[in-house]
């Protein structure tokens, strides 16, 4: 789960970019969380609490305003009444990384996939997006080769991971939409042979880095582990609640 915010950190930078580079400061000091890193803490503490998403979401949300959250969420945020409005947008997949930790078995953590996405991304594509991310988590979690996660995920559901990251980048383009987000993230840490370099693959890709960066994180977190230099820099730059959630989370599911 520190993958997907430290991914996010260091993507924020680069997210109007159109970086299409494997190659860039990995932090400087406008390296700072935004909207996926806040929404990801918030899934992480009402799971653990076994609280109401909605509720959560709205609390860390407006506990960290201004932090680029999309138009339809913004509105969401603020009213207390409004139910899903039918996103397949990307903030689905951002988020859902806890749900891959907190699961004692695949349908579990599909479960709690669905039931903190869809209070907003209700979308059968936006339900999708974040089921798919869990997947590969969790099968990384189990022991699972690259090779093996990317044969389920395209079996399950009908993802197209066949592209490599160099193939997909000259045409790919900034989209917010888990059809073209959540593909490319999953390659981008599957493909990969560290953490950092998945982190420099999905934000070489030129799109919504921080969100494609916050989806291969977690991934890559998993597969290769977090260098201590990358966790310590991308650690000091969360708030102390933010890492008490941290710290809660691998106590209870390991790691």
């Amino acid at each position: 789960m520190l993958g997907a915010c430290i991914g996010d950190i260091i993507g924020s930078v680069y997210e109007f970019q159109a970086w299409k580079s494997r190659e860039f400061p990995l932090f400087s000091e406008k390296s700072e969380f935004t909207d996926d890193t806040v929404c990801t803490i918030a899934v992480a503490e009402c799971l653990l609490d076994g609280t109401d998403p909605a509720a959560a979401l709205r609390l860390w949300g407006r506990r960290y305003p201004g932090r680029g959250y999309g138009g339809n969420y913004a509105v969401w945020l603020k009213d207390a009444n409004m139910g899903p409005y039918n996103s397949y947008g990307n903030g689905a997949a951002m988020r859902v990384s806890p749900a891959a930790w907190l699961g004692r078995s695949l349908e579990e953590a599909l479960a709690f996939a669905r039931q903190v996405t869809e209070v907003t991304h209700n979308h059968p594509e936006g339900i999708k997006g974040a089921e798919a991310t869990v997947t590969a988590i969790w099968l990384a979690r189990q022991g699972e080769t690259p090779g093996h996660i990317r044969k389920r995920i395209q079996e399950a559901f009908g993802y197209d991971l066949s592209r490599s990251v160099d193939e997909i980048r000259p045409s790919y383009r900034f989209n917010e939409i888990c059809q073209d987000t959540v593909p490319q993230a999953i390659v981008s840490a599957l493909e990969a042979d560290s953490f950092e370099g998945a982190i420099r693959n999905a934000i070489s890709l030129g799109g919504d880095a921080d969100t494609l960066a916050a989806i291969a994180g977690p991934i890559a977190e998993v597969l290769f582990g977090i260098p201590e230099e990358i966790r310590k820099r991308g650690w000091a730059r969360l708030p102390k609640g933010m890492r008490d959630v941290l710290e809660r989370l691998y106590e209870k599911a390991g790691g």
